[in-house]
């Protein structure tokens, strides 16, 4: 098989790895992979939001199959140009992928499902949303509607932390994602994502992480796109898992087929979870990056199987076959990450790495020039490993960690430490 995937992170640097171990695969490109990427695939400048260009460059190169990455081209109808020219797709369609360009429709979904979530309102005027704010106190949740790189979330533990964020979103900090906002409940609990493979009909669990979200020690400080996962998820126990596929997952995709929109891809549910009970946070219409990093490493090869079955439509005569063991992956970011870093700085040590089976570097934000890696982006390395159990795990991720030589980044040292 001739396989194009797209992207060029931490998460398509994984979906590489893991495709690549399997047999079925003859030849792979990535458009347009990183440095990481480039030591195992060959890489293509592509851009990748012109389903246009991705279709015709997959013509060129006879490509059977392709795996799309990141949430911006599916939002922007890549996955549909290529059904059109006739390519096997994984991933949704625009109108699907709304369920994570859009956090308003992704709450008219819910109500058409009754599927447990916040309480919530949406506002285009940002008086409204102020005037909401006071009347319902803090602490809530302020989100920018539209694709903000996962950035678009404030949890706002008091009220003035609120209305200070509708103002940024309406002043543009988030771009046209900010043009809309949602305010939401705040709930309590503890915070895990299941992985769900959709294939129009059939649904198929692939595995629970928990990831950490905050960029300090402890979970504090402001958001980031993820500071490091580990899988599987303690908190989400077998009979949570069955709730949140029966109560919430199964019925939101029900509400999308009969509204002319069947999602087919990966769907991964952000849960709250509190006295046994999973309502959703949010849902994203691909991989969790840094979540599809442990996932990629407990699944290996088969993940090419599951994700052409997902694809064909296929999934009823699918199964995982998962190891009994535990993955953590340690993000290594540029110092000053979330706010302002510098680029270009060189990371040294990597060459010396294991890169097996149980212990793995994913590229997120790096280059290659005159021989040297460079950090481009502002999480930059992803460190992954497995263990019989999560401690042995985080021991070898660290161990990896403290390898390499590169003062201008920065780790979290407690990552897993809800589990342990």
């Amino acid at each position: 098989m001739n396989i194009l995937i797209l992207g060029s992170g931490g998460r398509e640097h994984a979906l590489t790895w893991a495709v690549k171990q399997n047999p079925k695969c003859d030849k792979l490109i990535v458009a347009p992979g990183n440095a990481g990427i480039a030591a195992i695939a060959e890489c293509a400048d592509l851009d990748i939001l012109d389903g246009g260009a991705v279709a015709r460059f997959a013509e060129e190169e006879a490509i059977d199959f392709v795996i799309v990455g990141p949430e911006a081209p599916l939002a922007e109808g890549v996955a549909d140009r290529l059904r059109e020219a006739g390519l096997l797709v994984f991933g949704p369609s625009k109108d699907a992928a709304r369920l994570e360009a859009s956090k308003s429709f992704t709450k008219e979904i819910c109500d058409a499902a009754n599927a447990p979530t916040a309480g919530y309102g949406h506002f285009t005027d940002a008086e409204a949303a102020k005037d909401h704010v006071r009347k319902n106190g803090a602490p809530t949740v302020v989100k920018a509607d539209g694709l903000a790189a996962g950035k678009g979330v404030i949890v706002a533990m008091d009220e003035q932390t609120a209305l200070d964020a509708i103002d940024d979103m309406f002043g543009g900090a988030f771009g046209g994602a900010g043009a809309e906002v949602v305010i939401e409940e705040f709930m309590e609990g503890e915070e895990a994502s299941l992985f769900v493979l959709v294939d129009g009909e059939d649904v198929l669990s692939i595995g629970t992480a928990q990831d950490h979200k905050r960029v300090g020690e402890g979970d504090t400080g402001p958001n980031t796109g993820g500071m490091g996962a580990y899988s599987p998820a303690p908190v989400l126990s077998a009979a949570i898992e069955e709730k949140a596929m029966e109560e919430i997952v199964k019925p939101t995709m029900k509400a999308m087929a009969d509204r002319g929109m069947p999602y087919q891809g990966v769907l991964y549910a952000g849960l709250m979870i509190k006295d046994g009970q999973p309502r959703l946070v949010e849902y994203n219409v691909r991989f969790g990056d840094p979540e599809c990093q442990v996932l990629m490493l407990r699944l290996g090869g088969q993940v090419l199987d599951l994700l052409q079955a997902t694809a064909e439509g296929r999934l009823k005569e699918a199964q995982v076959n998962w190891a009994d063991d535990h993955a953590i992956t340690v993000v290594m970011a540029a110092n000053g990450y979330p706010g302002s870093y510098e680029k270009g700085t060189e990371i040294k040590g990597l060459d010396a790495l294991p890169e097996d089976s149980k212990n793995m570097a994913f590229h997120a934000g790096t280059k290659a020039a005159d021989g040297k890696t460079l950090a481009t982006g502002g999480r930059v390395l992803n460190i992954t490993a497995r263990g019989d159990d999560l401690q042995e795990a985080r021991d070898r991720a660290y161990a990896m960690v403290d390898q390499i030589d590169w003062p201008e980044g920065f780790v979290r040292r407690d990552i897993g430490w809800r589990a342990l």
